[in-house]
């Protein structure tokens, strides 16, 4: 069996593209990872989110460990087979959402003891519970368990929850143990401080990881205070490993972080946003609702080739959301995964290309023009 490994290609600035290897294919990076929260990209088939061009996908260890439950995940064959995925996976650790939970949890030394939110059912979340529900579900890149404070916090607070996640993410490490061809990721916090942030990264290294995670940003602390954080967050981690922003993003910070040296990023936007109705483009997002695309017979974007683009008019988009079709959500979200592959495919290229500056002035340049009305 192949193992996991990263290979470092090319370098422009910061920004970075390689290859992840995995027994189950090729991660090529800057990566984005689209979400499939309960076992499904929601509103896509598991080959139309091939065909956009993803190579791996994020599965969430909270909302699987309640429904349908890892064990019996593990008894069908796995995630992989369950959700007729075949390629790379990537699980959470479930900290997050646990973290979300407010007043339905209680956090110790010992993990998270919480109500779930679909029947109230009582849980307890530790890092050795995590690695379990994650070793059962199959998934390829394992995260460890940690806590996530949302943004602004205390600095006092945030410094007892980083050292309490390094502390997990030894732990995290014990229970995980020898997986050949499965890979570990730690995730570094530290909210917006920068001491904090190195004492996290040393920390992190210590223990040994195949690959570390820039945690607790885009948790409500802004795109200047975030960019802040990834001008020195990145560079405190491991070159010779994948370095991995949790829950980034909109299009503008994906490009941010890759210039400053991320290669994975995970978002549920494009597939939210497709279900509500918005489109990305080379141009910004188009809100398909408004009553101006009603006679608009171009499509969302002239130079995309996704199945929404090539085959249907903004008039026929908007008509679907408007009339509560399911086949808006499909398209849309479609369109949104197509698009933020060709962002990344496009970043790829660029940087492997040594041209990543003026790929990034184009970028921002279409943005600026705008969606043009129709004539």
């Amino acid at each position: 069996m192949t193992g996991f490994s990263y290979s470092l290609r090319a370098t422009d600035g910061a920004a970075r593209t390689g290859e992840i290897a995995t027994p189950r294919g090729v991660i090529r990076t800057p990566a984005f990872m689209p979400v499939g929260t309960a076992g499904t990209v929601k509103a896509m088939l598991p080959g139309s989110v091939a065909a956009t061009g993803a190579d791996i996908l994020l599965g969430n260890t909270y909302h699987l460990m309640l429904r349908p439950g890892a064990e019996r995940v593990a008894r069908l064959g796995g995630l992989h087979r369950f959700m007729n995925w075949s390629p790379p996976i990537l699980t959470d650790s479930g900290g997050f959402q646990v973290m979300s939970l407010a007043g339905l949890r209680k956090l110790t030394e010992e993990g998270v003891r919480f109500a779930s939110h679909i029947d109230g059912s009582k849980h307890l979340l530790t890092p050795e519970r995590s690695m379990e529900i994650q070793g059962l579900l199959g998934s390829d890149i394992v995260m460890a368990f940690d806590e996530c404070p949302a943004l602004p916090a205390d600095e006092k607070r945030v410094a007892e929850s980083m050292r309490l996640s390094m502390r997990w993410a030894l732990r995290s490490k014990e229970a995980f143990g020898e997986r050949p061809g499965h890979a570990l990721f730690g995730i570094q916090q530290g909210g917006v401080t920068e001491e904090l942030r190195a004492e996290s990264a040393e920390k992190l290294r210590e223990i040994g990881f195949d690959g570390y995670a820039i945690g607790g940003l885009a948790v409500g602390e802004g795109q200047e205070a975030m960019f802040g954080v990834l001008d020195y967050a990145p560079g405190m981690l491991p070159e010779d490993r994948p370095r991995y922003l949790m829950g980034v993003g909109k299009p503008d910070d994906i490009v941010g972080a890759v210039k400053r040296g991320v290669d994975m990023m995970d978002c549920v936007l494009p597939s939210r946003s497709g279900r509500t109705g918005q489109a990305f483009t080379r141009r910004g997002v188009v809100n398909i609702k408004n009553a101006r695309h009603q006679d608009d017979p171009r499509p969302l974007d002239e130079a995309c080739n996704c199945p929404a683009c090539k085959d249907y008019s903004r008039a026929y988009l908007h008509h679907v959301f408007r009339a509560g079709e399911m086949i808006s959500g499909m398209l849309l979200t479609w369109h949104n995964l197509h698009y933020f592959q060709e962002l990344m495919a496009g970043m790829r290229d660029a940087i492997a290309e040594g041209r990543f500056a003026s790929w990034e002035a184009a970028f921002h340049a279409a943005r600026a023009e705008g969606d043009i009305a129709p004539l």
